[in-house]
């Protein structure tokens, strides 16, 4: 009765979304995003890509590349992380379970719920050893058991840093171990209460003494009240060895993925924006993580737009609210961020980021989905975005898959993609490179 309830009122929210499809026109990507008139509506905007794996299938990548899949049968991959001796650790789980406030919640949860995996969460850390990058791992083992939704991965000076949704936590690590059993040493607690969003990104800064962790907000536009907003849409700088921490930038909705930009060892994140506004608002977005900077959230989005939904407004706060760096696209979900090294793949592939998007949910015409490229030149955006792996929609509107964190690996030139709807971790390499050897374990 309660499925059948559900499935009406989603049915119902379709045929209202129905009447506020999105223009075609409009220019959502780059520094200057097109930004339309709010629409709000009763029942937000549902389509859900109904998942039917790959098959025989892979994702679609440039000419002169090769896709693989080097990992399948996982549970949850997430983040992603090649260690010096270029094993690979694949972060897999699940976290969160916020309790609904509204009946739309429950209808939204009930459609996502449809998009996504069915596999339990894995709550570990899984390692990959190919040493002869042949895309053929001779080693899959656990390396990390137990865990509480590990998601952010960081390794520096010879320990791994795994932030869980709850803590940071420092594992010792001695090069070529394929498994630690040792607990890990807690760096500092991270705000998991009610966790709305649940993931810690992680990375660290350029010299290494430096932790950065992304918290999400723990509503959409603070609905639950601003209390509980108390550091949270935040990103942190973590002393790496005595856990003292500082926040570093505020009203950042939800950064995902968290790199640093090599060129000018500058923070940049992915953040994922807020709903129920309209197909088109509010773009997703990658930007430098300014010190001090606040970017708008709840208050406002793209800088001085202000979002009227949320009592009382803080006109204060609003003025001085920052604009992102580059617009990616309302609703496409950026999970994963990478920046090339070494001169990249060369050619276009030179300088810029990969950026992992797991795909709308809250829009009519389905948006995401993709793994895109963003060139750079001397540390900044400097042109559109390029799809560099496509094909995990199809043209029917299902999903074969849904990308989440990328991981670029300048030894070997090969870029590795999680994807959490087919359990599946994708390696993509220039054919010449496919078979470049990887240093010895």
């Amino acid at each position: 009765m309660i499925r059948s309830s559900l499935m009406a009122a989603a049915a119902a929210g379709l045929l209202l979304a129905g009447c506020h499809a999105s223009d075609g026109s409009l220019d959502q990507t780059g520094p200057e995003p097109d930004l339309p008139a709010i629409r709000q509506t009763l029942i937000p905007p549902m389509k859900i890509a109904r998942p039917i794996g790959w098959g025989d299938l892979k994702p679609t990548v440039p000419a002169g590349f090769t896709v693989t899949a080097m990992a399948t049968d996982l549970q949850i991959p997430r983040q992603l992380l090649v260690l010096p001796n270029g094993d690979i650790l694949i972060a897999e789980g699940r976290g969160g379970k916020a309790p609904k406030l509204r009946p739309k919640d429950v209808i939204a949860g009930f459609i996502k719920k449809q998009g996504n995996t069915q596999v339990g969460s894995g709550n570990r850390i899984t390692l990959l050893r190919d040493a002869n990058n042949d895309g053929q791992p001779e080693v899959r083992t656990v390396f990390i058991d137990n865990l509480d939704a590990p998601y952010g991965l960081a390794f520096v000076d010879g320990a791994l840093y795994v932030a869980e949704q709850g803590a940071l936590l420092r594992f010792p690590y001695q090069t070529g171990q394929t498994r630690i059993t040792a607990p890990g040493q807690e760096v500092t607690r991270l705000p998991s209460r009610i966790n709305h969003h649940w993931t810690k990104s992680l990375t660290a800064s350029a010299d290494g003494m430096t932790l950065y962790v992304g918290i999400g907000s723990n509503s959409n536009i603070g609905e639950r009240g601003l209390a509980i907003e108390e550091e949270r849409a935040v990103v942190w700088a973590i002393d790496r060895l005595t856990g003292a921490r500082r926040t570093v930038a505020t009203g950042i909705r939800n950064p995902t993925a968290l790199a640093i930009e090599p060129r000018t060892s500058a923070l940049w994140a992915v953040v994922n924006e807020r709903d129920e506004i309209g197909p088109q608002l509010v773009p997703d977005y990658l930007t430098s993580v300014r010190e001090g900077a606040f970017y708008g959230w709840p208050y406002s989005y793209w800088g001085n737009n202000v979002d009227p939904r949320v009592r009382p407004r803080n006109p204060e706060l609003v003025a001085r609210a920052v604009a992102p760096d580059y617009a990616l696209g309302s609703h496409v979900a950026p999970l994963g961020l990478s920046f090339a090294r070494d001169g990249g793949f060369g050619g276009a592939f030179s300088e810029g980021a990969f950026v992992g998007q797991h795909g709308s949910w809250n829009r009519q015409d389905l948006s995401g989905y993709r793994v895109v490229w963003v060139p750079f030149t001397a540390g900044r955006p400097s042109g559109p975005p390029v799809d560099f792996a496509t094909g995990f929609l199809t043209d029917e509107g299902q999903a074969r898959g849904r990308p989440v964190g990328v991981v670029f690996d300048p030894v070997r030139r090969i870029l590795l993609v999680a994807d959490d709807l087919s359990n599946t971790v994708w390696r993509i390499a220039p054919r010449a490179a496919a078979t470049r050897a990887q240093p010895a374990p």
